[in-house]
Order: C-alpha cells, then structure tokens, then sequence
C-alpha cells in the first residue's frame, strides 16, 4: 500500500494512558527525524488523512487476530480499568477519527468503548488522540480505545457471543456498483455475526447520509429473523441517537453540506 502523505513518527508514550500500536504502520513512510505528533500531544488530522475507504475483501495486510476470543487480552488496551471490564461491549464499526468513539465514552461510562477502524493511518489518529485526551483529562476516557481490524472478516475471532449491548455503523462507504456491494458493511450474513455478539435486546444503529443505501439498510434488517426496529418514541429519546447524528466526523460534513441524514436502530431478538 502506498501513499505520499506524511505520517507522525509512531511514538513511545510512556504512562498508564498507552494503547497498542497499530499494526500495519509500518508499512508507511515515516518524516525521518520530525515528531509531528509529540507524546502526549493531540494529533492535527491533516498529517493523518488516508484514501476515504478502503476495500475491506481485498485488503491484504496481513493483520494478526486471536484465534478465539479467549486468546486476546484487552487489558493493554484498557489499563486503567480492572481486568473483569476490558472486554468491548460496545463497538464503533468504521470509526473515522474516533468522534463518535469519544463521545461515547462519556455518555456511557459504565460501557467499554471500542473503535473500529480498517485504515492504519486514521487509526493511528484515534489512538494518539485517545490518548493525549486521558493524558489532558485525568481519570476520563479511561474506557475508550481503538484497534485496526478488518470487522468483516475477523470480528468473531475477537468477541464473545452476546457480550455486545451496541454496535454502531456510522456512514459506511455505499459501494455504489452492484459488482461492490458485496463490499456492504450491512448483509445478512454480516448481520447474523453482528446478532452473534450482540446481547438479547441490545442495539444496532444505523445511519448515511445515502438514500439508496439506507434502503438496503432497512430491506436486509428488517428481513433478519435476528432484529426488529426500534419505536419513533424510543429511538429519538436515545442519546446515543443524537450523538451519533451530531458527534461523527463525517456527520458534521453532512451538516455542513445540507444533506439528509438517514438512520435507524433495531433491538436484537
């Protein structure tokens, strides 16, 4: 994979507040000598912007993944929290720059906040600024991390099953070509992994900014014998709804744009 943009020298940050490096980093090119990313410092995104989407069936980095669950220690990733609560139950799928992954881990504090980010750059982003916020913020953001990871291959190999209370998916690339939809975040196939880990009664939300692609949303849930829509009532009177309106990166492009926003949450049967 190549790209000429510059990347912040990986640092070695050396408190409590660490999250693992992210694999495949290496793979970029580095400025020699230029720590544009000081420890501790919050990241500019300009130095961490990558191609928009990547294609997650042909992605071929070889990224290392538990054979099962139990394989895998959160600890690392969470190290402020007792080792009972490391595990994720609630997941940012596609995270972007991690708003949403933030905001999350203050408006659910008792959650174990994950993001999920494909593009090694963008994940590299979210982690440093995780961790320059708990650095800022003392005794914050403790439950907030990010891992890269290809969800649609590997998501079982690290979750156990219903150990989810909420997945989010927030403005997937719409793979536009009928030959790429095969590339959807959003199948039944997919759908039947996400019911795999998600609790009874827990939450999947949905938005995009996409008509066509929130369609096939609503026809491939509401067709899963695993999901039900929520109510109008109940929907809007969640405020992970909202924030998942407002908070996203790519939400607040939408906003700035004019377009429509289109979402909707189901409870797992």
């Amino acid at each position: 994979m190549s790209d000429s943009s510059p990347l912040a020298k990986k640092q070695k940050v050396e408190s409590t507040s660490e999250i693992p490096e992210i694999q495949g980093l290496e793979d970029y090119t580095f400025r020699d000598g230029e720590d544009i990313t000081p420890a501790g410092a919050m990241p500019q995104k300009k130095y961490y912007r990558s191609r928009a989407h990547a294609n997650p069936l042909s992605f071929n980095d070889n990224l290392t993944y538990p054979t099962k669950p139990a394989d895998f220690d959160w600890q690392p990733y969470y190290p402020e929290l007792p080792a009972s609560k490391t595990a994720p139950t609630v997941i940012d799928i596609g995270c972007g720059f991690g708003g949403l992954t933030v905001e999350l881990s203050s408006l659910l504090p008792d959650a174990t906040v994950l993001g999920l980010e494909i593009r090694a750059k963008v994940c590299e982003y979210v982690r440093l600024r995780i961790i320059s916020l708990r650095e800022s913020e003392k005794g914050k953001y403790k439950n907030a991390a990010c891992m890269r990871s290809n969800t649609m291959k590997n998501l079982v190999n690290y979750l156990n099953p219903k150990s989810l209370d909420k997945i989010f998916i927030c403005f997937p690339d719409p793979h536009f070509k009928a030959k790429n939809h095969r590339r959807r975040i959003v199948s039944y196939d997919l759908l039947t992994e996400y019911a795999y880990c998600l609790k009874p009664n827990a939450l999947l939300y949905l938005i995009t900014d996409v008509k066509a692609l929130h369609d096939w949303h609503l026809e491939k849930t509401d067709s899963h014998e695993m999901f039900e829509r929520l109510d109008e009532e109940t929907m809007e009177s969640d405020p992970c709804v909202k924030a998942m309106i407002n908070v996203t990166e790519e939400g607040k492009k939408v906003e700035r744009s004019g377009s429509n926003k289109y979402y909707m949450v189901y409870r797992r049967l």
